[in-house]
């Protein structure tokens, strides 16, 4: 099987000459957020709540995407509705399909303030146990760290919780993850669900957009609604020191480090951030992470350079830097992008690495390079606002497959 991709933005509708006020969206708002807008559609405030909870299932559980479909709603309250909100969906620019079963979407936002539309991207990885689904927390990246190619693309901006949560929303549409869609589905996926996990490993830096974060995850948490236990959420950070716990108590959800070195030297090179907080006071942060237990360990990313951070000596760093920290070390191949300097270790090396980190008591599983062909492995993501022409995508696939 050969990548594919998949051109499937909408077409461009003329505006309309008198377009009036416009319709506020409700993605994203949380329960109280959304309980205190529905005044604006004249609910009388003793049935706020009960309307809200209706809302709630409708948006989160059943995905409707209209007020029309909101059957045990009354007609004359889902047109009132119909006439202040809106209930957006992002726009697919494209779909890519790996040759693994991958799948990367290119996806629109809604126009900004500015009157821009940017784009981002978002990574679904099924595997045997689990399905996970990547997601983005900003356009662009303000981090820079040198073996990235997100940290190319300088940062535009933050995304806002309807955005992060639009990113789910539109991977159950597409994987038909619905209930109704399900209970017609001759083979479930597992466990009931194709998105099993949900890491914020994509484009951005999550703890510099908190506030918009925290919302979107207790959006995506909500056993009335979405309902992915913040035990199958993980949010990664390249180390901002001083919202780590605060992310811990306020957010609840399971943590990764980017880490990747092993000395404040080299990862000064590899992670720019760590010049402003240094291993030692990153190692402490997650020492003082809330919940932090055998059953709940910190996972340590730590991806694999040849020649930079790969060496017997790393490895045995890495066992004393995480000395009293319950945790668990991802290696991750390093994935190649246009331009980049940096090559992968050689597979021996990456073993021998891994063995030094288990003798220690560390799982440190090797993660298998997923979507390659199609640029969504981990490090590979980057949004571009043209638009490959359709043989530059032929071409694009056939090296691929080559």
């Amino acid at each position: 099987m050969t990548a594919v991709t998949l051109d499937i933005a909408h077409r461009q509708r003329p505006e309309a000459a008198n377009p009036g006020p416009a319709k506020e969206p409700l993605i994203g708002l949380t329960r109280d957020e959304l309980t205190h807008v529905l005044a604006k559609a004249g609910v009388p405030e003793k049935q706020r709540r009960m309307r809200m909870r209706q809302l709630w299932s409708w948006l989160y559980h059943r995905g409707a995407t209209s007020f029309a479909q909101m059957s045990d709603i009354s007609k004359d309250l889902r047109q009132k509705l119909d006439e202040v909100f809106v209930i957006e969906r992002l726009e697919v620019v494209t779909e890519q399909i790996s040759s693994d079963g991958t799948r990367k979407w290119l996806l629109k936002l809604p126009r900004d303030e500015r009157g821009q539309r940017h784009e981002v991207e978002m990574v679904y990885i099924p595997e045997e146990d689990r399905g996970t689904l990547c997601i983005s927390s900003q356009v662009g990246c303000t981090l820079t760290c040198t073996f990235c190619h997100t940290g190319t693309q300088k940062l535009v901006r933050n995304l806002s919780a309807a955005e992060i949560v639009g990113q789910v929303l539109i991977a159950r549409d597409r994987l038909e993850e619905w209930p109704h869609q399900l209970s017609a589905n001759p083979t479930p996926p597992i466990g009931g669900r194709y998105v099993t996990n949900v890491v914020l490993m994509g484009m951005g830096e999550p703890l510099y957009n908190f506030d918009n974060v925290k919302n979107a995850m207790e959006i995506v948490s909500d056993g009335e609604g979405i309902s992915l236990s913040k035990r199958r959420i993980t949010l990664s950070t390249s180390g901002v020191v001083p919202e780590i716990v605060r992310a811990g108590a306020e957010i609840g959800t399971m943590l990764a480090i980017s880490l990747h070195g092993t000395t404040d030297e080299i990862r000064n090179k590899l992670v720019p951030l760590n010049k402003k907080y240094p291993i030692s006071e990153l190692l402490d942060a997650c020492r003082s992470y809330p919940g932090l237990s055998n059953a709940r360990r910190i996972t340590f990313e730590y991806v694999m350079l040849k020649d930079v951070n790969d060496t017997l000596d790393d490895a045995k760093r890495l066992v004393k830097l995480l000395k009293g920290i319950p945790a668990k070390v991802n290696l991750i191949p390093f994935n190649p992008w246009p331009g980049t300097q940096y090559e992968c270790s050689d597979w021996d090396t990456i073993e021998r690495f891994a063995e030094v980190l288990n003798r220690a008591g560390y799982a440190s599983p090797v993660r298998t390079p997923r979507g390659r062909d199609i640029m969504a492995a981990c490090g590979q993501l980057k949004s571009e606002s043209q638009r490959l022409k359709a043989k530059e995508r032929i071409a694009m696939d056939a090296a691929a497959s080559a």
